[in-house]
């Protein structure tokens, strides 16, 4: 008997279309505190990343900046944001139709970001009642990616092994946090020509391409229980 498996999906940029809006709203919030960022910039370097983890990498280029001050300026950033989130966003090409084609699959949603702002994106583009409440923030665990704490927490609640779970990331700290957490990972590389997919990961350039892979994967799966059974 085939065991079962576990989808987990980041959310930006590979449910959810968010990255231009945070990379537009991150650049105004840290220029202005003296931190010049362009919204670029996030798209090239930082996609994916903690938001203080960018801000220390800024830090040690141009100087701190006062604690309380960006807390101030993090928390008007985010509100911000989620303004954009209710009204702006769209979903990943593709997204919505590959979760209706993968619906017999227990799901989550693993981010870096804060549960509330998953929850708006979700329910924006009409995935909330697909996930639930089977959302899995940094925030809430106090682990982020990189670190393969994120990914093995929500594969703890979700109630699997990490060996029992397909990751589904576009960004390369994502894919690096679930290759780390020992899953097999799928990585979402909207930028092929710009971005190495890590070695270990299985590249798709399109969700459209998604049901396709895991089908793939659950078949090899199959015939390796198959060999070692025999």
């Amino acid at each position: 008997m085939t065991r079962p498996t576990c989808l987990l999906f980041d959310c930006d940029g590979t449910l959810v279309d968010s990255e231009p809006l945070l990379a537009a709203e991150m650049a105004a919030s840290l220029t202005a505190a003296g931190l010049p960022f362009r919204a670029e910039d996030y798209m090239g370097d930082f996609r994916g990343a903690r938001f203080r983890n960018i801000v220390a990498t800024l830090e040690a280029q141009h100087g701190r900046v006062d604690p309380d001050h960006l807390e101030t300026l993090e928390a008007a950033m985010r509100a911000n944001l989620n303004r954009r989130l209710a009204t702006d966003l769209t979903p990943i090409v593709g997204a919505t139709e590959a979760l209706a084609a993968l619906t017999d699959y227990p799901m989550g949603v693993v981010s870096n970001g804060p549960e509330n702002k998953v929850s708006t994106s979700l329910n924006t583009v009409g995935l909330t009642e697909v996930f639930g409440n089977r959302i899995f923030s940094g925030y809430t665990a106090n682990c982020w990616k990189p670190d393969p704490c994120l990914y093995l927490h929500a594969a703890s609640i979700m109630g699997f092994a990490a060996e029992d779970c397909i990751a589904i990331d576009d960004a390369i700290v994502g894919v690096q946090a679930a290759l780390a957490a020992g899953m097999t990972v799928i990585h979402l590389n909207r930028f092929p020509d710009a971005e190495e997919t890590p070695e270990g990961a299985i590249m798709i350039t399109s969700m459209f391409q998604l049901p396709t892979v895991i089908s793939s994967i659950q078949r090899q799966h199959q015939g390796a229980l198959r060999v070692s059974h025999a």
